[in-house]
């Protein structure tokens, strides 16, 4: 790569401060320029950090970092803050085992102080860490940055709501607005701000009173109640109460584009020593024509592309599980006007999309806020509809309680389809879907699928939405789905799908793992029986009686080994006072580092070669007893 005349001489934020403003411009098209040809390669979150190029900038400038905490909410805007803090040099191994990780890392550099990849969690993190400064006498001011609709999570409000209420606080809350999430922000906190953001009368008429007021005799006098008349002259203009009834001086809105701009305002925030909130408007993908011109999520994520057209690189795989799910859905909404879908700012890429075009009335999309999607689907599921919630897998966790205590005990029908379960890889330890099975179990009555095939997910998707009694959980995988696997005989909820002894080994496999079960399976001399329950929660009569016969067996399941699938099989065998030796295949009870899905999946057995080899242990040991 050619040298870049100011970015490769900086290795720390001392050497961002000593730029000229013109210098600073200059950064800020290297760094783009450097984002696109990087990220290209490697994929990743492109749009969100074209959007924060001038914005990191000012802050780096104006602000001590790491001696001033800086939080970005959430933590994929952090990339340009990563190359101001010296680790441009790791960018080509972003998000692969041994290079950087996608979101702020507290092993990678002093200056991240937390791993904020779930959003709307930084102005927690903020108040306690100055709460900490502010009992310690320490003169530092913390910065949290939340955008790219961090501010739709309820949990943000619960921050602000406390900040507005702690004055002595040092405090900079900076809100990138960019109008979008993944696409564009949803609710009303998004059209307040829209209105702020397009409205020109508002700092035209602030600048017009100020110079009338001061041009006149006592004006430097009369000027001094030009704070208190902001507020209300703002609210005049533009019906916008949203930050000064909590209570928190609010400075904007303010070019998130124009560097000098932004440091002049984050300067005044710093010298104000209370909390500030500073409004900056900027534009996701800018820089990028294909990320600009892209109106489904201005390349919010992306995998290899082309770093002049935006082409996607990446050859054809196989079929998708969102494609899948996204078809079913569609003609569940012909057949079924009761069924309705629920997404948490994330209608693409979990494949509610079509089933919007179609019935867009039929949608309802409550911003990044599980939370609320949970108990209002259990809502809507007491008036009489049947609503489908789609989200990843890892954001279930947010939800938890709504779904014990809402879902669950208020005995709902709310189906829930969690794309991205089990190890998604690359985006690190708060992405991959490993704990959901674990929550759901949790759940009194709940029903958990598991499909291995498009022609189970769809039969098991129809069972879920005529369920009116409890709540239903379907999961698959980033992966391909694979082709249809043949059943060779099915009985009690439970499909056997490789013949075997039934007294010998019995391999339990749930969903994407069928195919990898059935691959060790056939590369063995062992008899092994493989078997895969239609619905994996709870533990169907069929596996009971298969288990109770087998000499031994092992489960096969892409979550968390702890109290999973394979718990599940041993505490019900117990009950009915039935023992056998079970190996429970699964991801341990750990954080996992970033990397491929393929190299996680094989690190921990949970391939055809690793499941072959556990296979095999397992009878050499029973053969020695």
């Amino acid at each position: 790569m050619a040298r870049m005349a100011l970015l490769d001489d900086i290795g720390c934020p001392d050497d961002v401060r000593k730029l000229t403003t013109q210098q600073t411009e200059d950064l800020a098209e290297e760094i783009r320029t450097f984002l696109i040809d990087n990220v290209s390669r490697t994929g990743g979150h492109l749009g969100p950090n074209l959007g924060v190029v001038e914005l990191t900038i000012a802050l780096h400038r104006v602000f001590d970092s790491p001696h001033d905490p800086i939080i970005f909410d959430t933590g994929h805007q952090s990339y340009v803050h990563k190359i101001l803090t010296g680790r441009a040099a790791g960018f080509d191994k972003l998000r692969q085992r041994g290079g950087l990780s996608g979101y702020p890392s507290r092993s990678e550099s002093a200056h991240d102080w937390v791993e904020n990849s779930h959003a709307s969690t930084s102005l927690s993190w903020a108040e306690g860490i100055a709460e900490g400064f502010l009992s310690r006498g320490e003169d530092r001011t913390v910065v949290a940055v939340i955008g790219d609709g961090a501010l739709t999570g309820g949990m943000a409000w619960e921050a602000l709501d406390s900040i507005a209420d702690q004055q002595d606080l040092r405090l900079v809350i900076v809100v990138n607005d960019n109008g979008r999430s993944y696409t564009p922000t949803v609710g009303g906190l998004a059209n307040q701000l829209a209105i702020i953001r397009t409205d020109p009368h508002y700092e035209e008429a602030l600048d017009r009173m100020k110079r009338h007021v001061t041009e006149k005799p006592l004006g430097k006098q009369v000027f001094g109640l030009m704070h208190a008349a902001k507020a209300g002259v703002k609210d005049a203009l533009i019906g916008n109460g949203i930050f000064s009834d909590l209570g928190i001086k609010y400075l904007g809105p303010v070019d998130g584009h124009d560097v000098s701009s932004v440091e002049r305002a984050l300067e005044l925030a710093k010298r104000y020593e209370h909390p500030v909130i500073v409004h900056v408007m900027t534009t996701k993908g800018k820089g990028f024509a294909a990320a600009e011109a892209n109106e489904e999520d201005h390349f919010h994520a992306v995998g290899q592309i082309d770093p002049k057209t935006g082409e996607s690189l990446k050859a054809a795989g196989g079929a998708s599980w969102t494609h899948a799910f996204a078809g079913a859905m569609v003609e569940l909404g012909e057949r079924r006007p009761d069924v309705v879908g629920v997404t948490a700012a994330m209608l693409h890429p979990v494949g509610l999309a079509p089933f919007a075009a179609r019935h867009p009335e039929r949608v309802l999309d409550v911003g990044i806020a599980e939370q609320h999607a949970v108990t209002a689907a259990a809502g809507m599921a007491a008036a009489g509809l049947h609503p489908v919630v789609a989200l990843y897998s890892t954001f279930l966790n947010r939800a938890f309680d709504q779904l014990l205590m809402d879902a669950g005990l208020h005995h709902a029908g709310v189906t829930i389809v969690l794309d991205r379960a089990g190890i998604t890889g690359t985006d690190g330890a708060s992405h991959n879907g490993m704990w959901d099975m674990v929550i759901c179990g949790i759940v009194p009555g709940l029903m958990l699928s598991a499909p291995r095939d498009r022609q189970h997910l769809i039969s098991v998707l129809d069972e879920a939405v005529d369920t009116d009694d409890r709540p239903t959980v379907i999961r698959y995988s980033k992966a391909p789905m694979p082709d249809d696997i043949p059943v060779v005989s099915s009985h009690d909820g439970l499909d056997v799908l490789r013949e075997g002894s039934e007294d010998g080994i019995l391999v339990v496999a749930h969903g994407q793992l069928c195919t990898d079960a059935l691959k060790a399976a056939d590369s063995l001399d062992v008899p092994v029986r493989v078997v895969s329950p239609r619905w994996s929660l709870p533990v169907c009569e069929g596996l009971l009686e298969e288990a109770s016969r087998a000499h031994a067996i092992i489960s096969v399941e892409d979550g968390l080994v702890v109290s999973g699938l394979g718990s599940h099989l041993a505490d019900a065998l117990s009950e009915r006072g039935v023992w056998r030796p079970i190996r429970n295949l699964g991801i341990p009870q750990r954080y996992l580092d970033h990397d491929s899905r393929s190299a996680i999946m094989a690190e921990l057995g949970l391939n055809a070669e690793g499941i072959a080899e556990a296979v095999a242990q397992l009878a050499s040991q029973l053969d020695t007893q």
